[in-house]
């Protein structure tokens, strides 16, 4: 295996096939298996049975939880939670007796995304910094930033702060006071910082 920085932890169950660059401080758990030419960042947890790759991108900070895997075609930018289940497809129109490896779609989901357990994220489309998609959701068109989405197909309910709580009428967040205002139907930009640090 290729050098690693020293705290990097990788269970002695998990595969890492070279080559693949993984960040100082990650966690690679039970049964994952790290795919060639993958890029981790640094500070990563990959929780049990997560598959990640080939050629994957994954930012730092990022959380992917148990039985998950992030396809040919996925980047995760940083700060990225991927919840229990989750699934991401690569491809819209799969057939086992068809080879349509060159006609994956890209999936780019942005800086502090959500994804709830067992959601369902379609190939080719593009999650907002800070959306939150619920439990069970099917996403199958484009997040705005800071979007909660629910339902099969995913719509929109609301808002979500960059803390990560829903955002009510005046569009502050509960957390830290971090205030929001709606730029559009469908588009939503933080107008003040929150005063809360821990």
């Amino acid at each position: 295996m290729a050098e690693l920085p020293q705290d990097v932890f990788i269970h002695e169950s998990a595969y890492v096939d070279e080559p693949a660059r993984i960040g100082a401080g990650t966690k690679i758990w039970h049964f994952s298996h790290i795919l060639p030419n993958c890029t981790i960042g640094e500070n990563c947890v990959l929780g049990q049975n997560v598959m990640v790759g080939p050629e994957v991108s994954i930012g730092n900070n990022c959380k992917i939880q148990n039985n998950v895997s992030v396809y040919k075609g996925v980047t995760l930018e940083d700060d990225v939670f991927c919840g229990p289940s989750c699934v991401f497809t690569n491809v819209n129109n799969p057939r086992s007796e068809i080879v349509r490896k060159d006609e994956f779609k890209q999936t780019l989901v942005k800086r502090g995304a959500t994804i709830g357990a067992n959601a369902t994220i379609v190939c080719g489309q593009a999650l907002g910094r800070y959306c939150f998609i619920a439990a069970g959701a099917v996403v199958t068109s484009e997040v705005p930033d800071y979007a909660l989405m629910a339902g099969v197909p995913a719509k929109r309910i609301g808002w979500m702060s960059r803390a990560g709580n829903r955002l009510g009428p005046d569009l502050i967040c509960p957390f830290d006071g971090a205030r929001y205002r709606e730029a559009g139907p469908d588009s939503l930009e933080e107008i003040s910082n929150g005063a809360r640090s821990d």
